[in-house]
């Protein structure tokens, strides 16, 4: 559930292509107003597109990064593109583990590929660094240009703005994250209702913990399923997420929500129930896949839920224990600003940039954009045939790259390291829905996880989200001190929680974070806002 990286993974064996091309998602509607492109800033004007008729042969080079087996250097695939855009392509696929390295001696030769991919913690290191010293091409007058980059929200195009200028073209990654799911067949015995507020989530605990909630006469079962590191967070909204730059201090400034009000309300709950036995006992040390384990062994009621990535093993083997378990998501709730709504992912997993070199030559630009875009294209569903020439293009050809296995196309086994289709060389084979809610993730699931799936589906399509005012901030002392910040901010509040230091000590606490770096970090983080309100980051 934690992985976002193996989204770009191009399975081995033979996988039913639930998603469309490689991408993952759901969730949330946009209108128009809220996409880059749709409207031109006041002021500016949207150069012609340029016109390739692609009689000119283009040499195309391009650096990516790669996981699994990497395809080989002629395989029909390759062949496909070559032809559809008459281009000699020369993708150099390195594996995941070794391309930091890799790029980074790419760079530092001082002559780069046409196309370079990075990973997104690049972001605020090298993507920043070289395009300060001008090494790629802007790209904002094509983004208008292309349904795919058409879709993408502009907070996310914003992250990559360098001095104003576009210069990436981010990867698909939903915005949702999880939200607090609870066992249906528990309230239904205690004639309880789905809570609306923490007070009621926490009167939700301890029943699930003192009165019996399987009606097995046992004392077996608790409220919250937690592990270390106060892991999930079970923040019902941007208010009280640990990860949102959402609340000011004193003097005006954004402050992590590691250190608001929001997380202070949430530690002091889970302290008044880790006092009654009502969330994991061991929470300080049990890792991710025992806290999994603690609800889906029938013993804990309450834990997180999301449309994309719940485990079938794990629900299967709950389902053997509790045949007639029931599940249901927690709406966010409404915070005591009136704001109700989730903190948004960056919305992107890795990125391309096109080389200032390659950007001299307008043509190549625009066929470079081309490839890009035929590997971002959504396709829903019933588009996904032989019957549909791009679609069939993109995955090789039926009976080449993909059978059609019961109506849904099946990749050929071993496709990926024979370079059997063109998504196997593509600069980016993640689609990008108009909506998250448009990708099926429900056709990965059985029953039960599949009515939960789709509940959580419809869901995030109708809840607002909140982006970071600084997110894509450069901050040295987030590079340098960051984890060290957040680790003694956890491990406090684990004492907490655990009761070997008060809540009470909050402000003290804060103030010894600060004295460590935080001040620093703060001011940083501050120092380019996107907006400068709260209210102003909900989209």
């Amino acid at each position: 559930m934690k992985n976002k990286k193996k989204a770009l993974a191009l399975g081995a064996a033979a996988v039913v292509l639930a998603t469309s091309v490689i991408g993952c998602s759901s969730g949330d509607k946009k209108d128009d107003g809220d996409k880059v492109g749709a409207t031109p800033a006041a002021g500016s004007s949207t150069p012609s597109p340029v016109v390739d008729d692609r009689t000119k042969k283009l040499t195309i080079s391009m650096i990516r990064y790669y996981y699994g087996d990497i395809p080989t250097p002629e395989g029909p695939g390759l062949k496909m593109i070559n032809e559809k855009f008459n281009v000699d392509f020369k993708p150099n696929l390195i594996p995941q583990g070794t391309y930091d390295e890799k790029l980074t001696a790419t760079f530092a030769s001082g002559s780069i590929p046409d196309v370079v991919v990075f990973q997104s913690a690049d972001l605020t290191g090298k993507y920043n660094k070289f395009a300060k010293q001008g090494a790629f091409t802007p790209l904002d007058e094509y983004i208008s240009q292309y349904p795919s980059l058409k879709n993408i929200p502009k907070f996310v195009l914003d992250q990559f703005r360098v001095n104003g200028k576009l210069y990436a073209i981010p990867q698909y990654y939903p915005k949702f994250g999880f939200t607090t799911i609870l066992r249906k067949d528990w309230l239904d015995n205690l004639g309880l209702k789905v809570p609306t507020s923490y007070d009621e989530l926490k009167q939700v605990a301890l029943a699930f913990t003192k009165n019996d909630p399987d009606k097995n006469g046992k004392n077996d079962t608790y409220g919250m399923a937690i592990g270390k590191d106060i892991s999930p967070t079970f923040a019902q909204g941007a208010y009280w997420d640990p990860g949102a730059w959402y609340h000011k201090d004193a003097q005006g400034r954004f402050i992590p929500g590691m250190i608001g009000p929001g997380r202070k309300d949430v530690i002091q709950m889970l302290a008044d129930l880790y006092k009654e036995n009502a969330i994991t006992r061991d929470f300080a040390t049990i890792d991710w896949a025992n806290t999994n384990k603690e609800f889906y062994s029938g013993k804990a009621g309450i834990f997180i839920g999301t449309p994309r990535g719940m485990s079938q093993a794990y629900m299967d083997g709950l389902m053997k224990i509790n045949p007639e378990a029931k599940f249901v998501n927690v709406e966010l709730f409404k915070a005591p600003d009136g704001s109700q709504g989730m903190l948004s992912s960056t919305g992107f997993i890795g990125f391309e940039v096109i080389s200032a070199e390659a950007g001299k030559d307008k043509t190549k630009v625009k066929r470079i954009l081309d490839m890009i875009e035929a590997g971002r294209t959504f396709y829903p569903d019933d588009k996904k045939t032989e019957k549909n020439p791009d679609f069939d293009w993109l995955y090789g050809k039926i009976g080449q790259g993909y059978d059609m296995v019961d109506g849904k196309p099946v990749v050929k086994k071993d496709a990926g390291p024979q370079g059997l289709y063109p998504l196997a060389y593509l600069i980016d084979g993640v689609a990008w829905p108009a909506k998250d809610s448009d990708i099926n993730y429900l056709a990965s699931y059985q029953e039960p996880l599949k009515s939960l799936a789709g509940l959580l589906i419809n869901y995030y399509g109708t809840v607002k989200y909140y982006g970071n005012p600084n997110t894509g901030t450069v901050s040295e002392t987030q590079l340098t001190k960051g984890a060290d910040l957040n680790k003694f901010l956890t491990d406090e509040q684990t004492k907490m929680i655990a009761g070997q230091r008060p809540v009470s000590d909050w402000d003290k606490m804060v103030d010894e974070w600060k004295a460590k770096g935080g001040e620093q970090l703060i001011k940083e983080m501050n120092a380019e806002l996107t907006f400068k309100d709260a209210k102003d980051g909900w989209n």
